[in-house]
């Protein structure tokens, strides 16, 4: 009998009771606070999702080979990258070819869940 796969999950909190937005995106040992609600909408945009499907069914060896499945530009896509590391959905692996060494992106989470309080 095989055992579960552990998921990995994040946590996006948003609470509409006080005044103003105010969000967390809670995770394994990570918290964020976020002072306005574009930074969410910016962090659930359709390339970011892209990306993240992507990743989870083609794996590609590196933010270049990234970039050429998804059909756009390389600073484009780092920027993206770049913000979902920060907020712990991805993380980078160094391998080496050759002389050369790319950074992967990796997809570390399984589901994102988004709990909003009114």
């Amino acid at each position: 009998m095989t055992g579960k796969k552990k998921t990995k999950i994040r946590y996006v909190e948003v609470n509409v009771k006080s005044g103003n937005f105010v969000s967390k995106l809670l995770g394994e040992r990570k918290s964020h606070d976020f002072s306005d609600i574009k930074l969410l909408r910016s962090l659930l945009s359709n390339e970011k999702a892209r990306i993240l499907h992507v990743l989870r069914t083609k794996s590609p060896r590196s933010i270049y080979a990234l970039s050429k499945i998804l059909g756009r530009d390389f600073k484009s896509v780092r920027e993206d990258i770049t913000v979902l590391e920060r907020f712990g959905f991805i993380e980078f692996h160094a391998e080496k070819t050759g002389r050369r060494e790319s950074l992967k992106p990796v997809l570390v989470v399984d589901r994102l869940q988004v709990m909003i309080d009114i």
